[in-house]
Parts: C-alpha cells; sequence; structure tokens
C-alpha cells in the first residue's frame, strides 16, 4: 500500500508547499481579476505569465531566474505553470468559459480553506500526476517504490543529502566510485530519483533543496520541511538510521 498523505500538524501549508501556493494564487487571481485570460491557442497569456512569475515565489523558478533565460515569458517557459494548471483543471478549481479561466464553486471553496484540499492535492500529485516530461508507464512502475523512496528519505534528509548519497544507498556496489564515476554510471538512476521523487516532493512543499553556495550544475543536499512530519507517519520515524545493505 501507498504512504497516506494525511495533513494533521498546525503548519502553514501555503507557505511551505509551492504547488498548493501556486494553485491557491491562480484560483484568487481568477477570481479577483475576472479570469486568467487565454492566448488563441488556449495557454494562458503573457500578462498573467509575469504575474506568477513575481508573486509565486517558486524555488529556481523566480522571475529573476525565468528572465535571465527568456526576454519575454510565455506558459510553456515556465514548467511549475503547467503543473498548477493541471492540478487546477484536474480538481475542478478553474473552469474555461471561452478565452478565460474562471474560479468554479469548489473553486472558490478551495480558496476558503486550502488546507482542507491538501490530502487530495498532495496524494494525486505525489503517486498519480504525469509531468511533460514523463510517461504513464513511468507512474505505474514507480508506485511500488514509494514507501521505500519515504521511509529512506525520512531518516537520511533530516541531516540532509544528495541524490548520489541516495543513489549509493539504494545501489551499494556504486558507493566505492568517486562522485564524477557516479554521475556517469548512474546518470539514469540519478536522473529518475532526481526528477521522479525529490522534484516532486520539492514542488510539494515536503523536502527543500539547499543550493546556497552552488553552480547550477551541482546538486545541493535535501531536507525535510515540516510539513513532511505533519503529513506523513512512517514506519522509519522511531529509526535513527538507515545501513547500505
Amino acid at each position: 500500500m501507498l504512504p497516506e498523505i494525511k495533513l494533521q500538524g498546525d503548519v502553514d501549508v501555503a507557505a511551505l508547499s509551492p504547488l498548493l501556493r501556486g494553485m491557491l494564487l491562480s484560483v484568487a487571481y481568477a477570481d479577483g481579476e475576472g479570469g486568467i485570460g487565454l492566448t488563441a491557442t488556449g495557454a494562458m497569456n503573457r500578462k498573467f505569465v509575469h504575474w506568477a512569475a513575481v508573486n509565486f515565489l517558486w524555488p529556481d523558478f523566480t522571475a529573476e531566474d525565468l528572465y535571465s533565460v527568456n526576454k519575454v515569458l510565455n506558459e510553456s517557459d515556465m514548467p511549475p505553470l503547467w503543473v498548477v494548471r493541471d492540478m487546477t483543471r484536474h480538481l475542478k478549481l478553474l473552469r474555461r468559459k471561452k478565452d478565460v479561466l474562471l474560479p468554479t464553486r469548489r473553486g472558490r471553496e478551495f480558496l476558503v480553506n486550502p488546507q482542507a484540499f491538501f490530502d487530495l492535492v498532495a496524494t494525486d500529485y505525489l503517486y498519480s500526476y504525469v509531468h511533460a516530461t514523463e510517461r504513464q508507464e513511468e507512474i505505474q512502475a514507480r508506485l511500488r517504490w514509494w514507501r521505500m523512496f519515504l521511509n529512506l528519505l525520512n531518516i537520511k534528509a533530516r541531516e540532509g543529502c544528495t541524490p548520489l548519497d541516495v543513489v549509493k544507498i539504494l545501489y551499494p556496489d556504486m558507493a566505492p566510485l568517486s562522485d564524477t564515476e557516479m554521475t556517469l554510471e548512474a546518470w539514469e538512476l540519478k536522473s529518475d530519483l532526481q526528477y521522479g521523487v525529490l522534484r516532486r516532493l520539492c514542488w510539494l512543499g515536503l523536502l527543500y533543496e539547499a543550493r546556497e553556495g552552488l553552480t547550477l550544475l551541482q546538486d545541493g543536499a535535501f531536507h525535510k520541511t515540516p510539513l513532511w512530519s505533519a503529513c506523513l507517519q512512517l514506519e522509519s520515524d522511531t529509526q535513527s538510521d538507515i545501513g547500505v545493505h
């Protein structure tokens, strides 16, 4: 069985979760501005994309980050916005009417009490959402590993761990290799972990990556946020460490 995500702690979910915050801000914008304008091709218009870049405060996708790559921002230039749009549509918080996205009645309920929606948002996003760069088969194959991933990170992310640290635990034969050798040998394994597991947990707000002083190509250490223990109860909660087997 998949670990249950059930928010119980008294935490500020919108402050900790980039995904919930982005969904909340998008629905609030649509409610206050008469909708989110759409282009002729159905994408969110540049006015909203710029607003989102400034206000979402999404790690690694701030306005400064995004405008360092593109002079003008379209929806396609801001990957977190794809997820926010998909999730608000999937949960029926926004609906399309002609050339705008408008809040639904459920969307207005979400604005009043976003924390009540967190369990549903988190479960759908973590376990079943298909990112634009992934395939449904990959998501299905990962389901049987989630309990192991979460229990491992529950221990290792207490002090902070990099993707390569986790790969060495999962594949102990690689442990003696240098980081350079590991990067070459375990590129695909590390990529799957980084984007399929760690990114989801960061975007959901259960982990954060400490990147101060690092270059774009260097991996930071991942740590748990208060949201982790507020919504997850795992078998490893009482364990002090996990060894390489």
